[in-house]
């Protein structure tokens, strides 16, 4: 199968932890986009009352297919969000924010009870690093972020015709091996400047679905 196969096969294997959750939380990326897709056409759309969304590119596809798009302050914790990844471990630690909507992924993860990663194969490493990590940051700490990276031990580049949907920028930081992901997150959401990284490891998925050959494994 394709990598795009793989997304889609996976998206849908992930339609059934929606059915009979009114307020959902929805991620960013390709593999959501096939989820998204597939929900356009699915027979429990119609009792999903809302979805509260973590890009303004996911909030159009939602609003496209006829799901309400809430804020996260009006509904309240949430029983679901599902989102792909960059990057995830067998202990379920992950590195995201390929689509520089990191922030607010993050924010929604953190207010859901439970958090299901949606990946292809290619995504499952042993330890994080080799996919860049995404950093956002204020405008004016840019400089100052950068050389605290380069302490770390990463070399951090400015991404490019890049503004985040929160006015900020994301320097990729390269070269990490992130042997530790909990203290590393820490760590960098500690540099003043800093508004979050790319880590998911102090609030790590509950579920992983893998699109594997023909089939999806579920970790």
């Amino acid at each position: 199968m394709t990598q795009d196969e793989l997304k889609k096969q996976v998206a849908q294997a992930a339609l059934k932890y929606l059915k009979d959750i009114p307020v959902i939380g929805m991620g960013t990326g390709s593999t959501v986009t096939h989820l998204i897709n597939l929900l356009a056409d699915c027979n429990f759309k119609a009792d999903i009352e809302g979805a509260v969304s973590s890009s303004v590119k996911t909030t159009e596809h939602l609003k496209k297919i006829g799901i309400p798009v809430l804020e996260l302050n009006q509904t309240g914790d949430l029983d679901i969000y599902i989102d792909g990844a960059d990057e995830v471990t067998p202990h379920k630690k992950m590195l995201k924010g390929g689509g520089g909507a990191l922030t607010r992924e993050k924010i929604i993860a953190a207010a859901s009870r439970k958090f299901v990663c949606i990946v292809d194969e290619s995504k499952c490493v042993d330890v994080l690093g080799k996919f860049p990590l995404p950093v956002e940051v204020l405008p004016l700490a840019r400089s100052y972020v950068a050389r605290e990276l380069v302490k770390l031990g990463g070399q951090p580049i400015l991404r490019e015709h890049c503004i985040t949907d929160n006015g900020c920028e994301i320097l990729d930081v390269h070269n990490l091996n992130i042997l530790d992901p909990v203290e590393l997150e820490k760590t960098i959401n500690n540099i003043p400047g800093v508004v979050t990284n790319g880590l998911f490891a102090l609030r790590g998925a509950d579920v992983v679905l893998v699109g594997k050959g023909s089939e999806v494994i579920t970790l």
